[in-house]
């Protein structure tokens, strides 16, 4: 049976909808050998999604989609080398975000169409924009849970204006650059507090294969906000500040016991606990010592906080602090192993499952279209209908 990538994809939208997978392997499974009842297809209806033409003649219709769409092909032009470059821009990941919701997005083409070519050019004009994006995919599938919608529109929301809301400040007269980072870091606290990390996980530790990805990936945390303050300050300075906060300090002291790199282990992690170091840093993230993502590099991660040891008086203490995240192989394996499936994480089949390679078979390729669209799964790469 052919089943395996859209078994994969299925379990992962199926989680993030907060749905145990049993369901949609099984329909799976006895849709493949034609043993789904009939009356499915009476209550679960086919809506055929729409030819390319027409979705681009919508889009131009609507002024936020057009004025995105000219952007992407804008992002898209150039060769190979400038293309990667310009998807990891800002400009360019907020402008497929938005066509995520457009008509263009799901579009398809049939062979042997009146303007076929022409199809094919507005499906890629998108779609050459995402050749595997598990992040984009982490995003969307936030944006149908209301709580994590809601609380990642809150810690975005506070970057997008010169000052912080009313509500955030202690006081209202003193919205100085330190209030702004206070609000923020409380924001960005209540997001990995309260988000089920079904969501929240899947968006910090999704699986890169290109720097358009990877960025996407650091500026989870919106680090020019949260993460990078006007000036490094120096790291032990940092670290003072952390442990002068009960709260802080605590966490910090959590993240040295469950991510001290070890040799007594394979994974160089007490006990091989990934689990344990993983949910130690998130611990951080908000704190006086928010680590973040160093580079947009898809392969090569390095964790590392936004301070430096130049100048310090203790120089060799100040290193091996700073070492503790950006040397760290037990914090490095951590943040790659739901990638690779080393534990048994929910979203371990977050990836670019469906692809027409791994689906020769036409119609196994058209059954499994039509259970996706039954149950509103995120766009299938098929390019045809």
């Amino acid at each position: 049976m052919k089943l395996l990538p859209q078994v994969a994809g299925l379990c992962y939208v199926f989680m993030s909808l907060g749905v145990r997978p049993v369901w949609p392997v099984l329909l799976l499974i006895l849709n493949d050998q034609d043993l789904l009842p009939p009356m499915m297809n009476t209550i679960l209806p086919l809506p055929e999604p729409l030819d390319c033409l027409r979705a681009s003649e919508l889009c131009n219709q609507n002024s936020q989609c057009s004025s995105r769409y000219r952007i992407m092909r804008q992002c898209l032009s150039g060769g190979d080398k400038e293309r990667s470059t310009m998807l990891a821009s800002k400009e360019c990941q907020g402008a497929l975000e938005v066509l995520q919701d457009s008509p263009l997005y799901d579009c398809r083409c049939k062979r042997g169409m009146k303007k076929e070519l022409q199809c094919l050019q507005n499906y890629w004009s998108i779609h050459m924009g995402k050749p595997c994006n598990p992040c984009l995919d982490a995003a969307k599938a936030c944006n149908l849970n209301d709580t994590c919608k809601r609380l990642r529109s809150a810690y975005n929301s506070i970057c997008s204006k010169a000052t912080p809301p009313h509500k955030c400040t202690a006081n209202a007269a003193n919205q100085t650059f330190m209030h702004f980072l206070s609000c923020l870091s409380q924001a960005l606290r209540q997001f990995f507090e309260r988000v089920s990390w079904e969501f929240s996980y899947p968006l910090l530790f999704c699986s890169c294969q290109d720097q358009a990805c990877a960025e996407r990936r650091r500026r989870t945390i919106v680090p020019s906000c949260s993460h990078q303050e006007r000036h490094k300050p120096n790291c032990l300075e940092l670290r003072h500040t952390c442990r002068s906060d009960a709260l802080c300090r605590s966490r910090l002291a959590d993240f040295h016991m469950n991510c001290q790199m070890t040799s007594h282990t394979v994974t160089s992690c007490p006990h091989d606990n990934y689990n344990g170091c993983l949910m130690s840093y998130v611990g951080l993230i908000g704190s006086d010592v928010t680590p973040n993502y160093s580079d947009n590099s898809p392969t090569n991660i390095t964790i590392s906080l936004w301070c430096t040891c130049r100048g310090a008086g203790h120089q060799e203490e100040c290193d091996a602090f700073h070492r503790d995240f950006t040397h760290n192989t037990c914090l490095s394996k951590s943040c790659i192993a739901p990638q690779n499936q080393i534990q048994p994480w929910p979203f371990a089949c977050l990836a670019c499952p469906l692809s027409t390679e791994n689906l020769r078979d036409s119609s196994v390729l058209l059954r499994t279209q039509r259970l996706i669209w039954r149950f509103k799964f995120l766009p299938f790469t098929g390019v045809f209908l």
